[in-house]
């Protein structure tokens, strides 16, 4: 027979027991993965041959810009090596997908990933040609062991010169890619859209025609799936508080966010003052990495927002002379200067409980 202060104890033993089993889950740390997803204008990543239907004359090795072998395979070296920081602080590795635009084509993005810093990282290459009078087109780098494309298709963006309404204006095509990261469902869009020449002002209808049609692709995935994850990146040529940006529906804060808008992270650091780019000693924010409203769940079961920033270290800053402070670009007006882009590239990172 169990006396009652025999009772008493060993209730008080499994009381305590079960407090003790509460306290140490409760302690027990919670582990996550993070990966980077980034987008960068590698500022005219050309090869060194004449393309009779493009107007890339100035970067071959006898044209204006004397574009020799050995500074375009300087300036891949250089690429290469920024690409492989991106966020690599925050993650341990490169980005897992990468947006790029002004590049030529297919062959220089197949150098850019071969190179020994990348070529570890397995890239695949999502990739059209678009009609740009320049030759220039944007594409999408992904690293095969995170990222599966299953659908892929190039948007062209109609365009009309408003002074003479007949005659064709030739641009980038909006790349849109679906897939799996890691199982989840993701649609990207690579933008690059037409550019501020002539002054911001007359240029914009563009960049506005532009955004109409990005509205366009996120409303055909949406109709489909009104929670879908959906990314669109680019050099938008336009800042986080203009026309364009509004008409794509992107906001500034994620309490403004509705199920079928996206959260544009880059607004609050263009309103501290920091850009990707800088002109007349003025800084622009046009790279940005808009994302749907599902990514700012924080139950982080999916891939979810964690953070955006600008990749500016110092190896990417022009050390000396008129233009200290600004993007190093690899060209400029005394020719090739050894330096990489004259945009910063920027990033998000996404986070995910490991299970």
């Amino acid at each position: 027979m169990v006396t009652p202060l025999r009772s008493v104890v060993f209730f008080t033993f499994l009381l305590l027991y079960f407090i003790g089993c509460f306290q140490l889950s409760g302690q027990e740390k919670k582990e996550y993965r993070i990966i980077g997803v980034g987008f960068y204008n590698l500022e005219n990543l050309f090869d060194i041959y004449d393309d009779p239907n493009t107007y890339d004359d100035d970067r071959t090795p006898d044209g204006k810009d004397r574009w020799t072998e050995k500074v375009y395979r300087e300036k891949v070296t250089n690429m290469a090596y920024a690409i492989s920081q991106i966020g690599k602080k925050e993650t341990g590795k490169a980005p897992v997908l990468l947006g790029v635009c002004e590049i030529e084509n297919r062959q220089v993005l197949e150098d850019l990933i071969k190179e020994p810093v990348l070529a570890a990282y397995n890239y695949g290459i999502v990739h059209y040609d678009s009609p740009d009078l320049r030759g220039i087109d944007v594409a999408l780098l992904y690293q095969k062991a995170y990222f599966h494309p299953t659908t892929t298709a190039s948007h062209e963006l109609i365009l009309y010169d408003p002074k003479n309404p007949g005659k064709r204006v030739y641009t980038r095509d909006q790349l849109v890619v679906t897939g799996l990261l890691e199982g989840e469902p993701l649609h990207l869009i690579v933008n690059h859209w037409p550019s501020r020449s002539g002054g911001e002002k007359i240029s914009s209808p563009k960049r506005e025609n532009a955004a109409r049609l990005n509205r366009k692709i996120i409303d055909s995935i949406q109709r489909r799936d009104p929670y879908a994850r959906i990314i669109s990146m680019g050099d938008f040529n336009d800042d986080p508080t203009n026309k364009s940006l509004k008409i794509v529906g992107a906001r500034p804060t994620k309490k403004e966010v509705e199920i079928r808008e996206l959260y544009n992270p880059m607004a609050s650091l263009s309103k501290k003052g920091i850009g990707s780019l800088a002109y007349r000693d003025s800084w622009n924010l046009f790279d940005q990495i808009l994302l749907s409203r599902p990514f700012l769940n924080e139950d982080f079961s999916k891939y979810s927002f964690y953070k955006a920033g600008i990749f500016n270290e110092q190896f990417l800053v022009t050390p000396t002379g008129q233009y200290k402070g600004y993007p190093f670009r690899s060209f400029g007006s005394g020719g090739y200067t050894g330096g990489y882009s004259d945009h910063f590239p920027v990033y998000v990172l996404l986070i995910k409980e490991k299970t």
